[in-house]
């Protein structure tokens, strides 16, 4: 099996020894995106729809990298500091995803990188490479 690194400036640089994506036997694998602005290296400011939008907006990004669009996102997993959250997160998800729906796990954590309130990654089937 082999694996392809994905990488794009047009997301966050690996803050550890991780990739931003990486493809695998016909499917990209994301790292969990957090709200880092790839331009400045920083957390963007606002609530957690403006983090929201900033992990959609790099995600996409490793998506276009990768030559593959929403609609052919299998699984997210999504990662709240606090699940009443999830309603204001799941309005920017709806509006982003569009048609599609994927399998998707949202979870409450105790601490994510960098003092963030939400974190996603995916899997998203690329088909025949």
């Amino acid at each position: 099996m082999s694996l392809t690194t994905v990488h794009t400036d047009k997301a966050p640089e690996a803050i550890g020894p991780y990739s931003q994506a990486i493809i695998a036997n016909g499917f990209l694998f994301t790292a969990g995106q957090i709200a880092l602005d790839p331009a400045t290296a920083q957390i963007v400011e606002g609530d957690v729809v403006a983090q929201t939008e900033q992990v959609f907006r790099n995600l996409e990004a490793i998506l276009r990298e990768a030559g593959a669009g929403w609609g052919q996102v299998a699984k997210a997993t999504v990662f709240l500091m606090d699940m009443a959250d999830f309603p204001r997160v799941n309005e920017v998800y709806a509006r982003v995803m569009g048609s599609a729906r994927p399998a998707r796990s949202t979870v409450q954590v105790s601490g994510l990188p960098r003092g963030v309130r939400v974190e996603i990654d995916l899997v998203v089937a690329l088909g025949a490479r």
